[in-house]
């Protein structure tokens, strides 16, 4: 298991582990009333576990990727090693198409590519080795956003975020939920709002049960809560995490962050995203340029497998929304905070 190496206070859940050469997924689909590890051994069984939600988020996408190029790269080795390189992109075609707009899923999967082509024999060694980095430098990049971004909630009592960004969608500690909880830590925060994150319940299901885990104080909250309780004066900061931020400093993120975005700035609070640089992608230039995923109608139609809208009713099911660079108060990355981000601040953290 991947480990940090900070002794800073850290979370308690590890949703991806690699032993016994297969890759291990806690299957978040069953959270919170199951605790199951699902075993993966073929790159396909990784692509669907990607594109089937078991794990969700994207810098755990874009490590469960990462082991997924080990175990498609091992079997192309096995079945044919004169050509185990062009064995290999054809595997990882599936792997690519898996999700869409989470940007880490390609850039974990074209670093690990790039590993293979200088291999010199069985890949399987060296490929793990870097998987493993990518998995240990994410937890160690959380630990240092976790501490940036904790300076800007001093005496701030609560805050409200959105969707799921800590362990179970990272490597370990979390992106925006590494922010919050190295701010309870400091005692610079008391409390957490907890939207519950329609329609697939990310907050109510994973980050309460999370913070539950950790013993911190969490309140959950429908989604069209968010703008009351802004106005109630409960919470001082939004803080989320992101998919992609585009070169701009626009920001992808789970459905209903834009909304939150624009009450917050109505309300004068500050709006906080968290996210590693290998979520900042200088080759989108604007949050136009993003493709947003949508999903299969029967999420909004259904309910545990029950029928809750009429029949023939349709739906319209976005998984992302777009929040402009303009209402960002601060981005935190591991590489320092840019506050009121626009394209050249961001080229210049990138270079």
């Amino acid at each position: 298991m991947i480990t940090p190496k900070s002794p800073a206070k850290i979370d308690t859940v590890r949703a991806i582990q690699w032993s016994d050469d297969c890759l291990k997924l806690l299957d978040q689909r069953r959270l919170p009333t199951q605790v199951e590890y699902l075993e993966l051994c073929t790159v396909e069984e990784v692509a669907a576990a990607i594109r089937d939600m078991v794990v969700r988020g994207a810098p755990a996408i874009g490590i469960a990727a990462a082991y997924g190029v080990v175990l498609a790269a091992t079997h192309a080795w096995r079945e044919q090693q004169d050509t185990w390189k062009q064995v290999l992109t054809e595997k990882l075609l599936q792997l690519r198409g898996a999700r869409p707009t989470a940007v880490n899923l390609r850039w974990a999967i074209d670093r690990m590519q790039a590993i293979a082509k200088n291999c010199q024999g069985d890949p399987f060694s060296m490929l793990l080795a870097e998987a493993r980095g990518i998995h240990q430098q994410d937890i160690e990049a959380n630990l240092e956003m976790g501490r940036i971004g904790a300076e800007y909630l001093r005496n701030c009592h609560a805050v409200l975020t959105h969707c799921n960004t800590g362990s179970l969608a990272t490597g370990g500690f979390g992106t925006a939920l590494g922010v919050i909880r190295t701010a309870f830590s400091n005692h610079f925060i008391e409390s957490v709002y907890v939207a519950e994150t329609r329609p697939w319940l990310q907050g109510s299901r994973l980050t309460a049960w999370e913070l539950q885990q950790d013993h911190i104080p969490v309140t959950l909250v429908a989604d069209s809560t968010a703008a009351f309780l802004m106005q109630a004066g409960k919470i001082g900061w939004v803080i989320v995490g992101a998919d992609r931020v585009a070169a701009n400093g626009d920001v992808a993120n789970k459905i209903g962050t834009y909304s939150h975005a624009v009450n917050a700035r109505h309300h004068g609070l500050g709006f906080m995203v968290v996210a590693p640089v290998s979520t900042i992608d200088p080759g989108t230039s604007t949050g136009a340029d993003i493709e947003i995923e949508e999903r299969k109608p029967g999420e909004l139609l259904e309910f545990s497998n029950v029928r809750i809208a009429p029949a023939g009713v349709q739906a319209y099911n976005p998984v992302f929304d777009i929040t402009p660079a303009g209402l960002v108060t601060v981005l935190v990355t591991e590489k320092g905070a840019i506050e009121t981000p626009d394209r050249e601040k961001i080229r210049s953290l990138l270079r």
